[in-house]
């Protein structure tokens, strides 16, 4: 998100969206934590390392990054899920079902739709235009 925010990239849509999804995925982790504290397990907490890409060429790079991400992200939430089946908790699996399964979904088809939207827009003006009129920025 801060990437966006320097003053030699300045697409503020751009910053707000991937600011706004930043804060959604660290409230997940929060509310991940939450259930398995409520269901007496310990949480185990590992290094969060640096991304290895902190800037991008252009608005399509990150939004292609954040897919990427988001894929990444929806693949370990099934797992849990697969993993919630076979020890025959369907608690954890409507848990998962509605705090975050679904949304991954509209997310991934979002960034998807961002994806196809941008390419055809192409850079420079292109890409501004779609940072203003689709994710608000400057406003």
């Amino acid at each position: 998100a801060s990437y966006f925010g320097h003053d030699d990239v300045s697409l503020d849509g751009f910053a707000r969206l991937f600011l706004r999804m930043s804060e959604e995925e660290r409230q997940h982790a929060n509310v991940l934590v939450d259930y398995q504290n409520k269901r007496g397990g310990h949480v185990v907490y590992r290094e969060v390392k640096q991304p290895d890409q902190t800037q991008w060429g252009s608005g399509l790079d990150a939004m292609q990054s954040a897919l990427e991400l988001e894929k990444h992200m929806n693949q370990a939430l099934l797992d849990l899920y697969r993993t919630a089946d076979r020890h025959r908790d369907p608690q954890m699996q409507d848990f998962l079902n509605y705090h975050f399964l679904k949304e991954e979904v509209t997310r991934i088809k979002q960034l998807g739709d961002y994806i196809t939207k941008l390419k055809r827009v192409g850079d420079g003006l292109g890409e501004y235009n779609f940072d203003r009129d689709v994710l608000g920025g400057g406003k």
